[in-house]
């Protein structure tokens, strides 16, 4: 799922090709998001365009040879003097008099013939490891040969690589074995470590285009380095450059020269390479926005400063919206920290479904919550017939998680928090350890499991990608164990996998125990606290002679096939339980009417209170998401749980941490037929359990080891 979708699109031609682009936002100035080579498309802007266009106007278009505009094989079409008339005609299509142009790699060429030839049309220039005919000869880390026949301009290669491997920047491995050289060449690109996710985009984005339009590409002039000193000498508008010094495909000095030549202000991106808006989203967006910012009209803008003892105890707290569970012990915790702070203003940062919690719980949700791009949705969008590959779908909500932290670093950059809690709010901890400059707040981290584990059925490419993520992970935590002000598992040392991150890596177990504070469970409510369940019954319109299964699936909204199949077993289930009565509780994300009604069939969209519900039946039937499992575990009452397949979490954690307690009866979704069902049913209703006790006090232990960051 893509984070933000284009406001208006549409296609410009010039001498018979067809250029597509798109624009979003209305803000100004209009940003002009330039193509690069054209082995990549426009979506490598993935990461810049939700969050500039909250800002600015942004418009972006697919160079010729990629992404949705046309594939000339012709080196005409890819010339200078095409590639710049390209540009103009997307400016005067979108109605854009004037824009801030940002270029990468190659696409500073024709930036910088813009900036001088048509001034009028450019505000200024944002240059990103520029790819021009400015290079050092002397530079010990970048050389230059003509051994591939390219030209001595274009085939670099890193000494520290055999020169065998840049030999594949040649028209023959495009035409021959394209992908052999995608995988070799965005591989230069992305030096840094942990870098899996930006290469697979890129190897890709490169695959939408061909050996003959590269060839083609090839073959087009480009401007010399006098041209390009005529033209950085005629620039009056602003320039910022920013070049990675790791960058194997571009030396700084490159950077270094433009600098000097227009008067630009360059960033030295350290550590980084060729691609930091992949690679270090953050970093590049904030810069990108203040150089726009700066040529903007100065507008009014009233803001408040409090004096320390004037300044209420703030919190901001985030709640992972991929499941209810989250929202119910949060709530719960939050509650707790204000019986220790009395007056703490607490506001949630939130999406949907998490939002009806806290709304039926009085919380205040912060207006800028409107800006977060759906987990929920995304979630849904990845998951199969009650299928999810949890990790993968994580690595593939990338572009969600950078707009989602952009969100929060604009809430706290002005919002005076002392505290942020972030309940595996994923986006917040891994950009905040990647960019630890931005923090200046008290931070807690709470989850309940640690480390992805790869499936059983996991080829080697996923075991290696998941221990590498386990890995970047972990040297976070050693690198910056300030990020983190206290990490909190919800749950006891016992219920933490006895598994390792991976080969050479620690066990998780250990691990845990060392880095973490253990609150306990927290359930969000005290069994006790219910009334006599008999009344509860009553109270809820459950009869004496009924036997209640109630079935329910989250609030994700990926359980429609679990309830599909449970729904399907309810008449030969009620010939085996006589007066059975089932509560199908569908969520806020699924539609109830799916199911139909018949008598002893009832279907609910959402209950507030789900855990009264659990406490009043006989039966429960779940999908296998910890909180639900764990709140029918607090209450006693048996249950059937069924882990989506490839969901690492329920496969592994969540069933680890049942086995821990002696609860429920796990089931496997491809056995779910209709009379295999009902006879689980019949078995398992109102059998007696004796499961491990869950403490009641987890909210008030997570709390106090909060409260003490106030």
């Amino acid at each position: 799922m893509r984070a933000r979708t284009a406001d208006t699109e549409g296609y410009v031609e010039r001498d018979g090709v067809k250029i597509h682009y798109e624009t979003y936002g209305d803000g100004w100035p209009t940003l002009l998001l330039m193509p690069a080579w054209t082995i990549v498309n426009k979506r490598f802007w993935k990461a810049q365009i939700p969050y500039l266009a909250r800002h600015h106007r942004v418009v972006t278009y697919d160079g010729p040879g990629n992404g949705r505009s046309d594939r000339p094989v012709e080196p005409a079409a890819y010339s200078q003097e095409a590639q710049v008339a390209y540009a103009r005609a997307v400016l005067d299509a979108t109605g854009t008099d004037q824009a801030v142009l940002v270029a990468l790699s190659k696409g500073a060429n024709w930036t910088l013939d813009l900036a001088a030839n048509h001034s009028d049309r450019v505000l200024g220039s944002v240059l990103i490891g520029p790819s021009v005919d400015y290079a050092d000869p002397g530079s010990p880390r970048l050389r230059y040969t003509d051994r591939t026949g390219l030209g001595p301009s274009r085939v670099p290669f890193v000494e520290a690589d055999p020169l065998e491997h840049w030999a594949k920047y040649h028209r023959d491995q495009w035409t021959t074995d394209l992908d052999d050289f995608l995988w070799f060449f965005f591989g230069q690109c992305f030096p840094e470590p942990h870098s899996t996710k930006q290469i697979e985009d890129a190897v890709g984005w490169g695959r939408e285009t061909s050996g003959a339009v590269l060839v083609a590409d090839s073959l087009a002039d480009r401007p010399d380095r006098k041209t390009l000193d005529e033209w950085c000498a005629r620039i009056t508008s602003p320039v910022l450059l920013l070049h990675g010094d790791e960058d194997r495909v571009s030396p700084v000095k490159r950077s270094e020269t433009i600098a000097e030549r227009t008067g630009g202000e360059l960033v030295t991106l350290r550590g980084a390479g060729h691609i930091p808006l992949a690679r270090d989203p953050v970093a590049v967006n904030l810069r990108i926005h203040e150089f726009a910012a700066r040529l903007a009209p100065r507008q009014q803008r009233n803001r408040q400063w409090s004096r320390w003892a004037g300044r209420p105890r703030k919190v901001l707290y985030l709640s992972s919206p991929i499941g209810l569970g989250h929202a119910r012990r949060d709530v719960a915790i939050a509650a707790a920290l204000r019986e220790r702070h009395p007056g703490v203003e607490v506001d949630w940062l939130a999406q949907h479904p998490v939002t009806r919690v806290l709304e039926a719980a009085g919380e205040r949700v912060h207006p800028a919550s409107r800006w977060l791009v759906s987990e929920s949705a995304h979630i849904e969008d990845e998951a199969g017939e009650h299928d999810l590959h949890c990790f993968e779908a994580l690595r593939r909500m990338d572009e969600i998680l950078v707009a989602n932290f952009m969100v929060f670093h604009d809430v706290v950059r002005d919002g005076e928090y002392d505290l942020v809690v972030g309940d595996e709010a994923w986006d917040v901890d891994h950009f905040l350890h990647e960019n630890p400059e931005l923090k200046r707040y008290a931070y807690a981290w709470l989850t309940d499991f640690v480390g992805n584990l790869p499936m059983p059925d996991a080829d080697a490419r996923e075991a290696l990608v998941t221990a590498d993520y386990n890995a970047e992970m972990i040297e976070h935590i050693a690198r910056f164990p300030r990020v983190r002000d206290r990490a909190v598992f919800v749950g006891n040392p016992g219920d933490v996998v006895d598994a390792s991150f991976g080969p050479g890596l620690p066990g998780i177990r250990e691990w845990t125990a060392e880095h973490y504070s253990f609150a306990g469970y927290v359930t969000g409510f005290d069994p006790a606290a219910l009334p006599d369940r008999e009344a509860l019954r009553a109270e809820l319109g459950f009869g004496p002679d009924e036997r209640v299964c109630v079935v329910t699936v989250g609030g994700s909204g990926v359980g429609g096939h679990l309830l599909g199949r449970v729904v399907t077993a309810f008449e030969p289930a009620a010939r085996l339980v006589p007066g059975l009565r089932m509560v199908v509780v569908t969520g806020p994300r699924i539609d109830p009417a799916a199911f139909g009604r018949r008598p002893g069939l009832d279907v609910r969209a959402f209950v507030p209170d789900l855990y009264r519900l659990l406490a009043a039946s006989d039966l429960a039937i779940v999908q296998g998401g910890l909180s639900t499992c764990m709140e029918l575990t607090a209450l006693g009452r048996p249950f059937l749980y069924v882990p989506l397949r490839h969901h690492f979490e329920q496969q592994f954690h969540v069933t680890h941490r049942l086995r821990q307690y002696g609860a429920g009866r796990r089931l496997a979704y491809a056995d779910l037929n209709p009379d295999a069902l009902a006879a689980a049913i019949a078995a398992e209703i109102g059998r007696e359990t004796a499961y491990r006790p869950v403490e009641t006090d987890g909210a008030a232990e997570a709390a106090a080891l909060l409260a003490d960051l106030l």
